[in-house]
Order: structure tokens, then C-alpha cells, then sequence
């Protein structure tokens, strides 16, 4: 959770909210609440890899788990997308694209040869992190600065135009949902953890409060030093910060942080997709080549066919559009998920019914209320995708 979005999502956020971005953040991390509710209730009643896909499919239809599954394939992959090219716009900001090629293939191929973060890792990795981004809090307090260089626009903000009002408030926490949606990683490995029931709770509230709480920090800390209407412009706003307080040399360390966290969330994402890929090709609504799992234990071919569908996303689309089509598939998702937490009987849930209501209801007006041409675009590929799968089922 603390990767992509947390270094690339404010810019088209503040495009929209304008000086209202704390509310929006504050919107999307109550939505993300009701969402990781619904998640935990139903990963500790099927505690199996699949996420949502399993949910929707054992709680209300085949069709519907077919749906969850191609949203979180779309989304997952356009994450992908977003986090190699938050990569290469922090590492390479002159020829960003073949680093973000770059970083896909080599967390492909590490995925392949069975590679992952172990608990000390991960918790280095998320001490790091967080370490850069108090640096980029504190900084951004001793603000505002008057720093006459201003980035101009990138192409990627101008369709997000500054909108503004209850509308603009809404769409931007659309966005900045996508910097939450990392606790559904935690849902889709449910099969490969001991004692779910303890486990999966605790993970997804902890990880949800942690991000909650940095984001709204970050968020200050860049309203302060930058105001509203620099951050809707800044392609790398956490580095603009700090180079706007004078403070040039940590720029490099929030760079290293930006990409160190960015690689790591394109690994685990990748991860994710991997999975879902293997659950939907072992009941057959994928192609059967992606149910094959070699002998380390990992699926091969989802794992290439994840890291190819990623690639091409970061060459067709940028950074901006990657985490706007990203949401919106994403909020499709955990509408399935917040509907199929609804047919849990009341023994089995730990959270009350009217937070999967709300989800559900918040989830879909928030995908709605994206950029017109994500949501088009959106809805084309999850009926491609959908009926792709459909028709491939009752083939078989």
C-alpha cells in the first residue's frame, strides 16, 4: 500500500479537489474501511488464493466471480502499469518508459524464479518508505516556499482538469482509492497463511490505518509547501517539495524511496494478478496453460502473461491514466465483493451490514464520477473480458 500511490497519485487528486484534497483523502480511506470489512469477512470464511473472484463466484454466481476476477486482472495489471512508470518518472525522468520496461521485466522474471519479500524484508522495506516520507512531511511544514520553477502540465493531468466542488471531491477520491487498494494482495493469498481468521483481520485493519494516517500527513505536507494548484502539476510531487525547501540533496533519497517502493509494489501486484490468473485458469474461465505450476511452486505462465500485459499498458498509456483505469476497475471489484459480503449469514461476520451497504453503494458512485474516458474505456475491457472468460467456460 505504501508504493505507487503515495508518490503519484496527488497530482491528479489536486487536479480535481483542488484545496478540498484532505477531504478526499479522508472519503477514499472510509471507503477503503468498508471495503477491507466486506474482504476480511470473506477471506476468513473461504481462506483460499482467489480473492474476490472465489467470493463473488461461491457467494453469489459463476458470472459474478467471472466479473470480480477480470476487474481485478484489469486493475491489478493497469497498478502494474502505474508502478513501473512512477518508477522510471522518479528514476529516469528523461527517458522513463524503457526504465519502467525495464523494472516489469525484472520483477517478472524474479516472480518466475519464486522470489519474495520475507517479514524482515518487508519490514525494512516499510521502515525505509515511511523514513522518506517523513522526511517529505517535515520538509513540506517548514513551508510554503516561493520557488520560481514550476513544471509545466504533463499530458497526463490536462483531461482531470481542475473540477472543484462536491463533484471534483468525489472523483479525486476515486483516485486516491487506488493508493489504498493494496490490502486486497492480503485476501488473494488467504490460502497460504495460518490461522486466517486472526491473521486476515489483523493485517487488513492495521496495514488500512498505517496508509490512512501517512496519507493525510503527506497530503498536508504537500498543500503546505507546494499549494493546491502547483501539486495538480507536479509529475513527481514528493521530490518537488523537497527541492522547493532547498533541500535538494534529500531529493535523491525521496527518488531512491520513490523507486524502491514502487519497485516493490509492481512485484507484489504482479504477484496478485498471478494468482487470480491461476484461480480462474483452475476452474477453467482462463486459457488451461495458466493453471500450470512448475516445480518451484509458482505459475509460470500467469506470471509471463501478467508481466506482458503490463508492458503494454505502460507503453499505450501513462502513469495518470494507468491509476485512473486502475481505480476504476478496482472499485468495480470491491462493488462484487461489498454485494457478495451481503450474503454472509450474521455468524459469520465480524463488521456490521451496513458497512458493505455503504461499500458498495460508495464504490460505484466513485467509478462513476472517474474521468470519462477511463470509465468508457474501463467498461470496454472488463466486457471484453468478461465475455472472453464466458465464453471460454462453457467451452469447456
Amino acid at each position: 500500500m505504501l508504493g505507487t500511490g503515495v508518490f503519484a497519485v496527488w497530482a491528479p487528486a489536486a487536479a480535481a479537489a483542488g484545496p478540498w484534497l484532505l477531504l478526499a483523502v479522508l472519503i477514499a480511506g472510509f471507503v477503503a474501511l468498508c471495503n477491507a470489512a466486506s474482504t476480511a469477512d470473506l477471506a476468513v470464511a473461504h481462506p483460499e488464493s482467489g480473492g474476490g473472484f472465489v467470493y463473488g463466484r461461491e457467494r453469489l454466481s459463476p458470472g459474478a466471480g467471472r466479473l470480480a476476477g477480470v476487474a481485478f486482472l484489469v486493475g491489478k495489471t493497469a497498478s502494474a502499469a502505474a508502478a513501473a512508470g512512477v518508477f522510471g518518472g522518479y528514476v529516469l525522468p528523461s527517458h522513463p518508459l524503457p526504465a519502467a520496461i525495464l523494472v516489469i521485466v525484472t520483477a517478472t522474471a524474479l516472480n518466475t524464479a519464486g522470489v519474495r519479500w520475507t517479514a524482515r524484508g518487508a519490514y525494512a522495506l516499510v521502515g525505509g518508505t515511511l523514513a522518506v516520507l517523513l522526511v517529505v512531511v517535515v520538509i513540506g511544514l517548514l513551508g510554503p516556499y516561493d520557488d520560481p520553477v514550476v513544471s509545466a502540465a504533463t499530458p497526463d493531468v490536462e483531461p482531470i482538469a481542475m473540477r472543484g466542488g462536491v463533484v471534483g471531491v468525489l472523483t479525486a477520491a476515486g483516485l486516491v482509492f487506488f493508493a489504498f487498494a493494496g490490502y486486497a494482495r492480503i485476501a488473494t493469498l488467504g490460502g497460504e497463511v495460518r490461522d486466517p481468521e486472526r491473521t486476515l483481520h489483523r493485517a487488513i485493519t492495521i496495514a488500512l490505518g498505517i496508509a490512512l494516517v501517512t496519507y493525510l500527513l503527506v497530503a498536508v505536507a504537500l498543500l503546505v509547501g507546494l499549494g493546491s494548484e502547483r501539486l495538480a502539476t507536479e509529475p513527481t510531487p514528493l521530490v518537488a517539495v523537497v527541492d522547493a525547501g532547498q533541500a535538494s540533496m534529500l531529493g535523491v533519497v525521496v527518488r531512491v524511496g520513490a523507486a524502491t517502493a514502487a519497485a516493490s509494489a509492481l512485484l507484489a501486484v504482479l504477484v496478485g494478478v498471478s494468482r487470480t490468473a491461476l484461480a480462474m485458469a483452475q476452474r477453467r474461465e482462463l486459457p488451461s496453460a495458466l493453471a500450470s505450476v512448475c516445480s518451484r511452486g509458482t505459475p509460470r505462465w500467469a506470471d509471463l502473461a501478467g508481466g506482458a500485459a503490463a508492458i503494454v499498458l505502460a507503453v499505450l498509456v501513462g502513469p495518470v491514466a494507468a491509476i485512473a483505469l486502475s481505480a476504476c476497475s478496482v472499485l468495480v471489484y470491491y462493488a462484487v465483493i461489498n454485494l457478495a459480503a451481503l450474503r454472509l449469514p450474521r455468524a459469520q461476520r465480524r463488521w456490521p451490514v451496513w458497512s458493505s451497504w455503504l461499500g458498495l453503494l460508495l464504490c460505484l458512485g466513485l467509478a462513476v464520477l472517474l474521468a470519462l474516458q477511463q470509465v468508457l474505456v474501463t467498461a470496454a475491457a472488463l466486457a471484453v473480458g468478461w465475455a472472453i472468460c464466458t465464453i471460454l467456460s462453457r467451452r469447456r
